[in-house]
């Protein structure tokens, strides 16, 4: 199997059934709509004989091609052989959704699943059983994106799917085993990571963390089948315990599974229960011995997130008695369990075996900058620096503006004072901050050469401030925008 789909991968390279091709040959409105699943476009695109317009019709748009057409694309006895495509009549169908994606450092990948279901978005597993397996969409590329890649001997994917994450993995993991409960799943992650040219990983069955019995990793990473409902009807989203039973559950359980240094990463969904904070309701999920930071991007009332997986699996298409017992049912379940909406994001556990650890749980609803994995990176280390620094020592370090920092002055046309003073990001979580006239002589001044106490005296000499309480009152302004990364440190003591 390993050297026919490595035949397989050469053919479909050889055509340019790449993502780079298949840009080339849609044009960008038509490739933006297939990622979308809207396949019109694509066809119209797609009418020559080429083996190019073949491919793209066979694999993802779902069409059948004629024998002949079939031959001059694909070594098709094989592809035959092993079931990527049938023969009906004379024409050729494909079995999978096979779809070129591109790696971090430009690879030619592909990631498989079932026909119609390569994408994310309404009715894309309409009709299907509850062993459907899914392809890339955004939910993938958002975990992709925020992983920490640093060379690691050991990784897990958790609940693997097509296999996209394992596929990132294999990259700078030396080990990587990849688990599912649904046994299709690890025969299409089997496929994604052959048909990429990627090494092979450990797969296994089972559920959670069951199939790794106590074995340690230095990278977790997860894509669960987090969606709240009220009853799991597929294995793709519904996992099959209350509420957000299966999230906590994990991120639980995730700790004593890491190595020292380890990084734990998950997508999630968690209830925003009526007369509970919901940053609480996080804190408590947190292991022993893990730093971590939360990040919620998202917030539905309970209506519209029942109605987002309700399209999600095509039900919002059956007999409208049907579609509406369904939606009673959420709604029923989430009254029940006081739930007055559901928060998404991202939840990053560090084994740091802190006595005190830092957890961050925030609300950033803004646009970021993928990749963010370095960005999470930084962020436990400024955690670790500022842990490690009373105010003296705050005070008595040197630091410097981040380098994709700007500020901007906010004020009436012409006035001699602007009303207030914004810092910036331009990269990463692209956060901004007010600060006031202090802070932002601070971070104008902050090139590596003073003190920030000796800054803080300059400044108190020119505001005519008393530099004693100036230095007492300023640390904690300081701490926040070098936890915020708009300052770095520049020396280490």
């Amino acid at each position: 199997m390993p050297d026919r789909a490595a035949r397989l991968r050469d053919a479909l390279l050889a055509i340019g059934f790449t993502a780079d091709g298949l840009l080339e040959l849609l044009g960008a409105p038509a490739y933006a709509a297939l990622a979308r699943s809207e396949t019109v476009p694509a066809l119209r695109a797609t009418r020559g004989d080429g083996p190019l317009d073949t491919l793209v019709r066979l694999f993802l748009l779902q069409r059948p091609v004629t024998y002949e057409q079939a031959r001059a694309a694909l070594p098709l006895e094989e592809a035959l052989a092993d079931g990527w495509v049938r023969e009906d009549a004379g024409e050729v169908r494909a079995t999978v959704d096979v779809r070129p994606y591109g790696g971090p450092e430009g690879q030619d990948w592909f990631i498989v699943s079932d026909l119609g279901c390569a994408v994310g978005g309404a009715s894309g597993a309409r009709g299907r059983g509850e062993g459907v397996v899914l392809g890339v969409g955004g939910a993938s590329t958002t975990l992709a994106g925020i992983t920490v890649r640093t060379p690691v001997a050991s990784a897990l994917d958790l609940g693997t799917g097509s296999g996209i994450q394992a596929l990132h993995a294999t990259q700078h993991a030396t080990r990587v085993t990849a688990t599912d409960l649904n046994p299709r799943a690890l025969d299409f992650a089997r496929l994604t990571l052959a048909l990429s040219g990627a090494p092979e990983a450990d797969l296994r069955a089972g559920s959670l963390f069951e199939p790794v019995d106590s074995e340690t990793f230095d990278l977790i990473v997860s894509n669960p089948p987090f969606v709240i409902s009220p009853g799991a009807r597929l294995t793709y989203r519904d996992g099959g315990m209350g509420g957000d039973d299966l999230c906590r559950t994990l991120v639980r359980q995730a700790g004593a599974r890491l190595n020292d240094g380890g990084f734990a990463q998950f997508l999630a969904n968690w209830q925003h229960v009526e007369g509970e904070e919901w940053q609480e309701r996080l804190r408590s999920w947190v292991p022993p011995g893990c730093d971590a930071w939360i990040v919620q991007r998202e917030v539905q009332d309970v209506t519209q997130y029942a109605e987002l997986w309700l399209r999600d699996a095509g039900d919002h298409r059956d007999d409208p008695e049907r579609y509406a017992a369904r939606y009673e049912a959420w709604l029923d379940e989430f009254e029940a369990r006081g739930t007055k909406a559901v928060g998404f994001g991202w939840i990053t556990l560090r084994k740091s075996g802190a006595e005190e650890p830092s957890i961050v749980i925030e609300e950033w609803p803004h646009p970021v900058e993928q990749p963010l994995g370095e960005t999470v990176l930084a962020h436990f280390a400024r955690q670790d620096y500022l842990r490690s620094r009373d105010d003296a020592a705050l005070l008595a370090d040197h630091f410097v503006l981040a380098p994709e920092v700007v500020q901007e002055q906010v004020g009436l046309p012409g006035a001699e004072d602007p009303e207030h003073v914004v810092l910036r990001q331009n990269r990463g979580m692209r956060r901004a901050t007010k600060v006031d006239a202090v802070g932002a002589g601070f971070a104008g001044v902050c090139d590596g050469t003073l003190s920030a106490g000796r800054i803080l005296d300059a400044i108190a000499q020119l505001m005519g401030e008393d530099p004693v309480l100036l230095r007492d009152r300023t640390p904690q302004a300081i701490r926040l925008l070098v936890e915020e990364g708009f300052l770095e440190p520049a020396t280490a003591g």
